[in-house]
């Protein structure tokens, strides 16, 4: 991780951490070890965990108490791995690093890692389905929402039309920020919403934090996009510049480095005004502001 977490969201990282390492085993069988050593390789390297830590922080916001959100929790970070894992591949982005370790195919070839990726995004709607300490009709609408989050016209269709980006480059940037809403953005708004529905949120509430989703969503992405551009591999923990050699679109080679900026500091504004119920001091208000802290 290129900076550490600020201290009052640290202990959401190590429950995190320790929620993934309880429900990676599988309790219906054993699978080859091969398999299991390939996803845990990705699962537990070094990783902020924005995505479960955020159904945590919504959770507490809208009143939940107690353990339900653990497998809800770690059953997003299994997905948002598993998209890393594929994303990486060599008919994808053909990365070699990400998180500071060789990539899944890297480490043990592209068969092995696509079956890993499929094994974390099974896994996960299995967690989801045998979360018993959230009512039923509430697990229904969790499913519903990650599995639209996670699905073609969310992650899936954002990583296609990014992929259709490389032969045909966006020419605006409203066409950018709708392939990010979908590639980047969708999982983490479902982050938000599906905590704050285990916690027991209104109609209302819900759709305040699908805003302050989308927009956090989006400025991840600007962020990203700079940092490609300014940061460094040794703490990004992936490789660098490859999007500018590629000729790809970007919000800096769309509207330049300083203008990303600016709409990477306003939409996290927007995000923490669309807040439901917590204060501009609440945590996923200090969440949002470390996310584009990161620009330094």
């Amino acid at each position: 991780m290129s900076e550490p977490l600020p201290a009052p969201l640290q202990p959401y990282h190590a429950r995190v951490e320790e929620s993934l390492r309880r429900y990676l085993p599988d309790p219906w069988g054993e699978p080859p070890e091969a398999l299991t050593r390939a996803m845990a390789h990705s699962l537990f390297a070094p990783a902020k965990r924005i995505r479960p830590i955020l159904s945590h922080l919504a959770f507490e916001a809208a009143g939940g108490e107690g353990d339900r959100i653990d497998r809800v929790a770690a059953a997003l970070e299994m997905i948002h791995t598993y998209s890393l894992i594929h994303d990486d591949l060599p008919c994808m982005d053909d990365d070699d690093l990400r998180r500071g370790l060789p990539s899944c195919h890297a480490a043990f070839g592209e068969a092995l890692a696509l079956l890993a990726g499929d094994a974390l995004l099974t896994r996960a709607f299995t967690l989801l389905a045998t979360a018993e300490d959230v009512d039923w009709i509430v697990r229904l609408e969790i499913l519903w929402e990650v599995g639209k989050a996670a699905g073609p016209s969310g992650m899936i269709g954002g990583q296609v039309l990014d992929l259709e980006a490389e032969e045909k480059p966006v020419g605006s940037v409203e066409e950018l920020a709708g392939i990010h809403r979908r590639k980047t953005g969708a999982l983490l708004s479902a982050s938000v919403v599906v905590g704050g529905l285990a916690g027991g949120i209104t109609t209302p509430q819900a759709n305040g934090l699908r805003t302050y989703g989308d927009r956090l969503g989006l400025c991840f992405q600007v962020v990203d996009d700079l940092l490609d551009r300014t940061g460094r591999e040794e703490e990004m923990g992936k490789r660098l510049r490859k999007d500018d050699a590629q000729g790809k679109s970007t919000y800096p080679s769309l509207v330049g480095e300083e203008e990303s900026r600016k709409t990477a500091h306003a939409l996290v504004e927007e995000a923490i005004g669309a807040l439901p119920f917590d204060t501009e001091g609440g945590l996923l208000a200090e969440l949002a502001r470390f996310v584009v802290g990161r620009l330094g």
